[in-house]
């Protein structure tokens, strides 16, 4: 199709009329991007404070990661795991050295990454734990969203993504989030093989726990012989202000799942990390992909995780994630009428709207953002999530910041 005037128009008719409509996005279409920005195809430039779901910490093409992906594609991309390749062993050493565990197993996608940790979690309770056959139980929290397969339903509170899709997985018990009473109430089944979480959650609107609720897990699990699994998918990778959200607890989960920024964006990576006690329970057969530890993943992985190291982004989302939030919160004081709250660690934020889930009103508020050239899309109805990059400058973020000051102050007045 030839870009025109009307390119924006066009383009989001053909992918209206061909494409699935599993998706509401706002009314942009964007054909490049560059650090902190991106633009439409009729080149206006918008700061990105979505991140694609925090998959592009390191900002959209970064330099060094796109160069580990184009100098590896000439070379070799996938061998599939029937063969060794050359990469794989490097990067199963960088990265399980680079986050302190003994083993990895390589994935594509966070969903996968999630699936993969409740297969081994369950292996492990029938193999070390002892659980008898099919009785092994993963305990999930209300609110949480790791994706969208049938397993990862099968935990989901939202009915947006369990109706109409049963039934369900079972083995399957969910509880109140941040709640340690309830928690250790569940572990009183000695069938209790894992408890799977966010340490912050994301998809629900940015939800914090209490300070003790990750220290408190990490004291239960350990009590009562259950596996912690850390769903860091989407805070992982420095968007916290840590490397990982777990960290600022100083708390270790015994699975780890990453996915998203482990790319930089650039090509679907994802990974989880566990003990000898708990990986070397999978026996060859009994798990794996074509494409998990490709060549091709193996190099943009190492690269953009040394980028996190070497550009110091934990310490930038710490210090600007700080800045943003005190900005938000004076501004909540000067809007009460509109604005209820902000919340969030680092540069994974959001500002709940003073009004209902099935209203318009965040959704028309991002439309203005977009206007003036702030992209950011709406949770759960009433709240707007806010993750820029995090190579994001204080300078630019001081721009973002007085954007979107200036929308919300004016809006509906």
């Amino acid at each position: 199709m030839t870009i025109t005037a009307t390119a924006s128009a066009e383009l989001m008719e053909l992918e209206d009329r061909y494409n699935a409509h599993n998706y509401h996005p706002l009314p942009v279409v964007l054909s490049r991007g560059e650090g902190v920005f991106v633009w439409d195809v009729e080149d206006k430039r918008y700061y990105d404070f979505l991140s694609a779901y925090s998959a592009v910490n390191q900002g959209h093409c970064h330099p060094r990661i796109i160069r580990a992906l184009t100098e590896q594609a000439q070379k070799l991309t996938l061998t599939s795991r029937a063969f060794y390749n050359n990469l794989l062993g490097p990067y199963a050493e960088f990265i399980t050295q680079y986050f302190g565990y003994d083993r990895v197993l390589p994935m594509n996608t966070g969903v996968e990454g999630g699936e993969t940790a409740i297969k081994l979690a369950r292996h492990w309770a029938y193999r070390v734990k002892g659980v008898p056959e099919n009785k092994a139980k993963i305990v999930f929290v209300e609110g949480n969203f790791w994706g969208r397969t049938l397993a990862a339903i099968s935990a989901s509170t939202d009915p947006t993504s369990y109706k109409d899709f049963g039934p369900f997985m079972p083995g399957y018990e969910i509880i109140p989030y941040n709640d340690l009473p309830a928690l250790e109430k569940a572990f009183q089944d000695p069938n209790v093989a894992a408890f799977m979480f966010e340490p912050i959650q994301g998809e629900a609107g940015v939800v914090v726990p209490d300070d003790n609720y990750i220290p408190g897990v990490r004291a239960l699990c350990s009590e009562y012989n259950v596996l912690m699994i850390a769903d860091e998918v989407q805070t992982g990778i420095a968007r916290t202000g840590r490397l990982l959200c777990c960290d600022h607890f100083d708390v270790k989960p015994d699975i780890l799942v990453l996915g998203k920024a482990l790319s930089g964006g650039v090509f679907p990576v994802s990974a989880v990390l566990a003990s000898d006690e708990v990986m070397l329970t999978v026996k060859p057969g009994e798990h794996g992909s074509t494409f998990g530890g490709n060549p091709l993943a193996c190099a943009v992985a190492m690269e953009a995780l040394k980028v996190v190291t070497d550009e110091r982004l934990a310490e930038n989302a710490e210090k600007l994630g700080q800045i943003f939030r005190k900005r938000m919160e004076a501004l909540v004081q000067k809007r009460p009428d509109l604005l209820v709250l902000v919340r969030g660690k680092g540069l994974l934020n959001a500002v709940v709207i003073n009004d209902t889930e099935d209203s318009k009103t965040a959704w028309n508020i991002c439309l203005e953002l977009a206007e003036n050239g702030l992209l950011a899309k709406p949770t759960h109805g009433n709240i707007i999530r806010f993750a820029p990059p995090l190579v994001m400058t204080e300078a630019q973020l001081d721009d973002c910041c007085s954007i979107i000051e200036r929308v919300l102050t004016g809006f509906g007045r």
